[in-house]
């Protein structure tokens, strides 16, 4: 006879992992028990020798489809006491939980069966799940994950549901969302007024065909409210831009599947990997030449977001919209944001159809309550490596940590002002908020504190140290000044964006990086973005090695939403007065443009910026592409966009000796883009040789650092790195050259990765301090 003791930690909870040791045990006919524990799951097995070796031989290989284990500790223990079976124990509860709940998985083929099966219980019932997916992080209040400490804890089970949740044989055993029709959540849709209109399977029925009419729908989904409409038809996808006052920014689609998706975009194998996974992302794909959806759903950008369904309600929703009479068209439907611009998404029906009201024409709804908002996450496949590429990490992948080096000491990250998020730390692993958005009004901010404090009380953890930007007038850093009992460290922009680069890859030794991006306080109060670092992690400490040409920016946060104000000064910087060639603003703009060049000229209301999205900015601009700009970086994106790319001739972009460092002549570059207008050589031909002469720059660029330094390896980081091109041909022009390149492969590398730097920063600086 042996006994063991086992400690596993991970993620564990929510995912059928009790059970299945329980049944694993049972099968080698081991005594025992299970449990949750604040350091894990224990588990003790007591048996004959080699039944104990089969368990361990087949733990994991045999692991439930979600279960994740990051470490596993084991001991033998004495024979006594001598257990009569194995059960599963009651969770016990602490703090510093280090078992982890998992996030939200999309409908597994089995439930999918089980909704479409007309002799099922669960036939067409929309919130049907088990252990193997459905909702955790968005109904989970705290942990141990049990349904008491869930939003289902109001919907007592029936005999069938409670006899499924007590089968340790079943896959719904302790799957704690478990429902059926008869004691789960109930759907309902309604008119913009709230007034009920059908239920059930008739509410499904009556959705489809509103869709199908032109309607606009806000459905209540996982982790917040969608707007949905039909993908093919201009006046409806038009009225949603207009209401939600969206001009310009591209919106999602779902299809029904694979097949669907592969009609409107060309999908790589990696792609539809994606697309098919459990996490169920938004996948920026390319469009096909022939798009018959609405030009009206992505009009600046070649590619385009597509989704599969995630939850039974998509599922027979998007059946019912596919198969509804006299159905000819294409099954896509729009699912963006259900909020207003720059808004948290709708999270309560009441607030959804207070802040939705005027928007959507039909509301469908459900009784089971969202305790978190959770938007879809957004990602792209970089068409030369092949590495994935995040825009916003959220649904499907938040709450699972990064993993990080064990600095004794849980930190807060605050994050950045725009497209924010919060990282929590603690021992070697890194909580990363889901997005949260901008970070510039009440109701953001209201979110921003929540999402705080459902981390702290999900994952038991307490932050010793805080760390925050530089810039004195982001909310998130008066969230840090009122935390009186903390300290509280100041990161600057840029360094924590190549903080987070070199902590994803868990790099301690010093690096180079590049950050580059659309603004950031400086150190020396200026506008921040075209930078080159220089970062030694193993002592905290941070150097700035260099920046692009500074350039005025008339009217500051003006000149970031009219990028012709950018243009012109680059311009003006070069001599070029407006009146001495036909600029594209001056026909609409020229007393504007006036006044702009008579600030340039005094100093007038201008701040001092090295911006790199400023650079792409001022180029579309002049081109014509763009001199307004309705979402962040559309200029730059309109400009990727008309690349010829069998162009290979690239503008000069030098490297400048300077005694502020090592400057990147981004003048010249600019210089180089207006000749070639001036001559009347194309758009797409000018597009190209920018990107080709700007990859060649900062290539120069770099390796210039490197010989100054002796340092090879260097980090990118930085909101223009979503650039597809840039993320394609900068880092295979830097290996060419000999360096050693890192990337963001788990984070975004726009200011979704802030958080996490400055975590990773405010763990490092307080080891330091403790040595």
């Amino acid at each position: 006879m042996q006994t063991l003791e086992l400690l596993i930690n991970g993620q564990v909870q929510g995912v059928g992992f009790r059970p299945f040791v329980y049944r694993l045990a049972r099968e080698y006919r081991l005594r025992g028990y299970v449990r949750n524990t604040p350091g894990g799951v224990e588990i003790l097995i007591q048996g004959p020798a080699e039944a104990v070796a089969g368990f361990q031989r087949d733990f994991p290989e045999r692991l439930p489809p979600l279960a994740r284990i990051d470490s596993a500790r084991k001991r033998p223990l004495p024979r006594e006491p001598v257990f009569r079976d194995f059960a599963i124990e009651t969770s016990s509860s602490g703090e510093g939980h280090r078992v982890l709940i998992g996030p939200e998985t999309a409908t597994c083929p089995d439930c999918l069966r089980d909704i479409l099966d007309p002799d099922n219980a669960r036939f067409f019932y929309p919130f049907t799940n088990c252990t193997n997916c459905g909702p955790r992080y968005t109904i989970t209040r705290s942990l141990p994950y049990d349904r008491a400490a869930t939003s289902m804890a109001c919907f007592p089970l029936c005999r069938d549901c409670q006899r499924e949740y007590e089968d340790p044989f079943n896959r719904r055993f302790h799957a704690q969302p478990n429902a059926c029709p008869i004691c789960g959540p109930r759907l309902w849709y309604t008119d913009s007024a709230g007034r009920e209109i059908a239920e059930k399977q008739d509410a499904l029925a009556l959705a489809a065909q509103d869709l199908g009419r032109g309607f606009i729908l806000a459905i209540k989904g996982l982790g917040g409210f969608h707007l949905a409409c039909r993908a093919d038809d201009d006046r409806a996808v038009s009225r949603l831009r207009a209401r939600k006052r969206r001009p310009d920014k591209p919106l999602a689609v779902m299809v029904p599947d694979l097949e669907s998706a592969e009609q409107i975009a060309a999908i790589t194998p990696r792609e539809r990997d994606w697309l098919c996974s459990g996490q169920r992302p938004i996948l920026l794909a390319r469009k096909k030449p022939v798009f018959d959806l609405s030009p009206e759903v992505a009009p600046d950008t070649k590619s385009i977001g597509i989704m599969l369904p995630y939850t039974p309600l998509h599922h027979l929703l998007i059946k019912l919209y596919r198969t509804r009479p006299g159905q000819n068209a294409s099954a896509a439907l729009v699912m963006t944001s259900g909020n207003m611009s720059s808004d948290p998404l709708a999270l309560g029906n009441r607030e959804a159809l207070d802040m939705l009201g005027r928007i959507a024409d039909r509301f469908l709804l459900h009784d089971r309550d969202i305790l978190i908002r959770c938007d879809d996450s957004v990602l792209g496949v970089n068409p030369a490596s092949g590495d994935d590429v995040f825009f916003r990490r959220a649904r499907g992948f938040t709450p699972v940590p990064i993993r990080i080096r064990d600095h004794g000491v849980s930190v807060l990250g605050l994050g950045a002002q725009k497209k924010t998020t919060v990282c929590l730390t603690e021992g070697s692993r890194a909580f990363v908020s889901q997005h949260l958005g901008d970070l510039d009004n009440v109701s953001t901010y209201a979110y921003f504190t929540q999402t705080i404090a459902h981390l702290e009380k999900l994952l038991e953890i307490r932050p010793k140290v805080l760390v925050r930007d530089l810039h004195p007038d982001f909310l998130s850093t008066r969230y840090a000044a009122e935390q009186k009992e903390l300290p509280v460290l100041p990161l600057q922009h840029h360094f924590a964006h190549i903080y987070a680069v070199l902590g994803e890859n868990r790099e301690t030794g010093p690096a180079l990086g590049l950050a580059l991006d659309g603004s950031g306080l400086g150190t020396d109060r200026t506008v921040w973005g075209g930078e080159l670092l220089l970062v030694h992690p193993a002592r905290a400490e941070q150097k700035r090695l260099g920046h692009f040409c500074p350039v005025p920016l008339p009217g500051g946060e003006t000149a970031v939403n009219q990028p012709w104000r950018t243009a012109q000064s680059y311009l003006q910087i070069l001599g070029i007065r407006p009146g001495a060639s036909d600029l594209p603003w001056l026909a609409s703009r020229a007393r504007a443009a006036a006044v702009v060049a008579d600030m340039l000229d005094k100093n007038i209301n201008t701040i001092q910026t090295t911006s790199c999205g400023r650079l792409f900015d001022a180029v579309a601009a002049l081109l014509g592409l763009k001199l307004e700009i309705s979402y962040e970086g559309q200029a730059a994106v309109c400009l990727e966009s008309i690349q010829d790319q069998a162009e290979v001739q690239a503008y000069p972009c030098p490297v400048l000796p300077s005694s502020s460092g090592i400057v990147l002549d981004t003048l010249s570059l600019f210089q180089a883009v207006y000749q070639d207008r001036e001559a009347g050589i194309a758009r797409e031909l000018i597009s190209r040789r920018f990107h080709n002469g700007l990859i060649r720059g900062l290539t120069g660029w770099a390796l210039a650092a490197s010989r100054q330094t002796g340092i090879r390896r260097i980090a990118l980081s930085g909101g223009v790195l979503q650039n597809m091109t840039l993320a394609s041909e900068l880092p295979r022009s830097l290996e060419r050259s000999g360096l050693e390149v890192l990337i963001h492969r788990l984070l975004p590398p726009n200011d979704g990765c802030i958080s996490f730097g400055q975590a990773v920063y405010g763990g490092l600086y307080h080891a330091l301090c403790r040595n």
